[in-house]
């Protein structure tokens, strides 16, 4: 008795479960954290996904089974409601600053070229054998936007979400290393030398009717994309109306706290080895990739095509920041063009086709949800 009493405790030990797999995923969570401490690359959403990755490959915790702490996070959270990615978007709104938009509305045609990547890695996923779904939630990467990946994914490709996740996470994290060489290879000296004039003062009240505007003409043009624009432009109204100071500072700092500690975690427990570890994932990662490459590419073309007929020259390097990876993005462009030019900024500029970037991605995820959604 004693014998097999000591052999049921042995047997429920996570010890003498342990697979290839989990351990292959314990080094995949580990290096994720190493980055976010090290790299400092997007720290606040790496950690709990790789600290998640983690304890969700531990043999016999069983924390994604029904009733358990991080199966309750993930169904109330993003499979049955999925209200976190919207969320995050009343927090990234109440932190934005559209005045680079309002007083340069031309940026927004870079931030919408900058979706070219989306749709060219759509029609490629279906090359390659996915479903029309599982094309759209794999395209969205291209945009650059962790919450809008989850959004879209958990509705129309469940079972993709940590991938598709992780894999937008980690490109919106690798910014200042994908995009310089691009950048440079599709612009030549002399343009990336191109100073821009100052941005005009945008007046308060321009501040306040853009996200009301903009809201009635993305929802009623796109109404899908309502969960993500509505809670976007609400938080930048909070930011800008001037009345509400609370609100926008909670939505700033505890709010979106709060919801990246869940988001983070609920990311990395959809990871276990058996699901990770197929082929299928090295396909989406390598076709994000891909749409994160067109995505900026585009964006530099499309600003490179304008210069043909503007008076007043667009430095091309700002196009590159239409992808909705906010604020590196802009200042990767930034830095390209200080390398070039030490009196050369055009941080704000750039922030124009990043914000921009951030709606159109949206309206990208909004789009596939009205096609595809049954």
């Amino acid at each position: 008795m004693e014998y097999t009493l000591i052999h049921t405790i042995f047997n429920e030990m996570g010890f003498t479960h342990i697979t290839l797999g989990n351990i292959l995923m314990w080094c995949i969570g580990i290096a994720l954290i190493v980055l976010a401490i090290r790299k400092h690359y997007e720290p606040l959403l790496l950690i709990p996904i790789g600290f998640g990755i983690v304890i969700v490959n531990i043999p016999m915790a069983n924390l994604m089974q029904e009733g358990n702490v991080l199966w309750v996070f993930y169904h109330f959270t993003i499979e049955r409601w999925n209200i976190l990615p919207p969320l995050i978007f009343l927090g990234i709104g109440a932190m934005t600053d559209f005045s680079p938009v309002i007083a340069n509305p031309k940026t927004l045609l870079l931030g919408a070229a900058a979706q070219f990547g989306v749709y060219v890695t759509f029609f490629g996923s279906l090359v390659l054998g996915f479903t029309l779904p599982e094309a759209a939630t794999i395209g969205i990467i291209g945009g650059a936007d962790g919450p809008t990946t989850i959004f879209l994914t958990s509705q129309l490709a469940p079972q993709l979400l940590g991938a598709t996740a992780v894999a937008a996470y980690s490109y919106m994290a690798l910014v200042p290393i994908i995009q310089p060489p691009i950048m440079r290879l599709l612009t030549t000296r002399k343009e990336r030398t191109i100073r821009m004039k100052q941005l005009r003062k945008v007046g308060k009240a321009e501040k306040i009717g853009f996200p009301l505007v903009a809201t009635l003409i993305i929802c009623l043009l796109i109404p899908s994309s309502a969960p993500l624009i509505g809670m976007f432009m609400v938080g930048n109204l909070f930011r800008e109306c001037g009345v509400v100071e609370r609100l926008s500072r909670t939505a700033q700092n505890e709010l979106i706290n709060m919801v990246t500690i869940f988001l983070g975690l609920c990311i990395g427990a959809t990871m276990p080895a058996d699901v990770f570890l197929r082929e299928q994932t090295l396909y989406i990662f390598f076709l994000g990739l891909i749409a994160f490459c067109f995505s900026t590419a585009s964006g530099v073309m499309l600003a490179k095509f304008m210069n043909l007929f503007l008076r007043e020259k667009i430095n091309p390097l700002i196009g590159a920041a239409g992808v909705s990876a906010v604020p590196m993005a802009s200042r990767v462009a930034q830095t390209v063009a200080f390398e070039e030019d030490k009196h050369n900024f055009i941080l704000m500029q750039a922030m124009g086709p990043n914000v921009a970037g951030t709606i159109g991605t949206a309206a990208a995820a909004g789009l596939f949800l009205t096609m595809l959604l049954p």
